[in-house]
């Protein structure tokens, strides 16, 4: 499965890497790629991962979901 997420709030590659592991960490999730010029996060992952559990780890990282 895939999910894209529009993100507020990234600004930088310490940004980017912050979002990308903390997504990385939720069981099930098998890759992350991250656009900062887009401000788009794309997450690969089986039907056990939800939209929340991803928005949840990047509100965590002090970004918003939009």
């Amino acid at each position: 499965m895939q999910t894209k997420l529009n993100v507020e709030g990234m600004s930088c590659s310490h940004c980017k890497n912050a979002v990308k592991q903390a997504i990385l960490a939720i069981n099930g999730v098998t890759d992350v790629v991250v656009d900062l010029s887009a401000k788009r996060v794309v997450v690969f992952h089986d039907e056990t991962v939800t939209v929340d559990s991803i928005k949840v780890e990047i509100e965590k990282q002090g970004c918003n979901v939009v």
